[in-house]
């Protein structure tokens, strides 16, 4: 009898779990959307003598109550009958949430008559905190369409079973809040701030001068030697533990000059090395 891969796919309502268990499904995962929690040490004593449905992903969300209930058991659980177990918290930003759910007119599943949807979006959060924290894998699907959710998830998951690590290097700005999915953080705020030349201050990053004044500071050569060292280091390994995302994060204080400057440097760097790398420069499009 042999062991299953479980994928348990979960989050906020709107983030992209269909999408992904869809993608799982494409990937050759046998799926099940809101199994109840009670009845997962059954399946998988189902799934360990058949062999056609050792790679499983479970769809849960908020409706199932149980799940939140006894989380860390049920992981525990899993695990220490021999199965591999990955949790993928899907989340999004509340403002994208609401936009999502009016563009598709669908109903939240704790909104109602007297609960509006952003206070049943704020609910949900707070019921989630714990799940989140003990997931796997946190991806924030708000800067992508259900296109690019489905690659990123079935290039994690292929059909061959090999697992290909995805870095994916966010630049921001710290008076808008550090991204919660960060595996790591680099602070670039010590490097002199572009935005005090007037001739780059309407600039970003992306621009080739704001770019060559960033990369011309005399501090700026050992912080990138120090940071890429760093995560040339930690990919392999992380990588080796079946990590499908790290996520590399680069602030200074607007998100629009110094931290577009190191997330692309890196990006390129890490692209440069055979790495699968997906850049996102949250903040560089605010003003305020």
């Amino acid at each position: 009898m042999g062991k299953a891969h479980v994928v348990i796919v979960t989050g906020m309502s709107g983030s992209g779990r269909t999408t992904a268990i869809r993608a799982l499904e494409d990937a050759g995962f046998f799926c099940i959307d809101n199994l109840p929690i009670v009845l997962l040490d059954k399946f998988l004593l189902l799934a360990e003598r058949h062999e056609e449905i050792r790679r499983v992903a479970l769809g849960v969300d908020i409706r199932e109550r149980g799940f939140l209930h006894a989380l860390a058991a049920t992981l525990q659980e899993v695990r220490s009958l021999g199965h591999r177990l990955d949790v993928i918290f899907l989340d999004a930003t509340d403002e994208t949430l609401i936009r999502r759910y009016s563009e598709t007119r669908r109903r939240h599943p704790l909104s109602g008559e007297t609960v509006s949807l952003a206070d049943a979006i704020s609910r949900e959060r707070k019921t989630l905190q714990e799940v989140r924290a003990q997931a796997d894998w946190v991806v924030d699907t708000s800067e992508l369409n259900v296109h690019q959710l489905k690659a990123l998830v079935q290039q994690a998951y292929n059909p061959t079973g090999a697992t290909r690590m995805t870095v994916s290097v966010v630049s921001f700005g710290y008076r808008h809040g550090v991204p919660r999915e960060s595996d790591y953080v680099f602070d670039c705020r010590f490097l002199p701030n572009p935005y005090f030349v007037d001739r780059l201050r309407a600039k970003s990053g992306l621009d080739p001068e704001v770019r060559d004044h960033v990369v011309g500071q005399p501090d700026w050569k050992e912080f990138f030697e120090r940071v890429s060292g760093l995560i040339g280091f930690s990919i392999p390994r992380h990588e080796r533990e079946g990590k499908p995302l790290l996520t590399v994060a680069f602030g200074c204080t607007g998100g629009r000059h110094r931290s577009v400057v190191a997330a692309e440097a890196v990006a390129e760097w890490l692209r440069d090395r055979g790495v699968l790398v997906r850049v996102i420069h949250r903040d560089v499009e605010e003003t305020g």
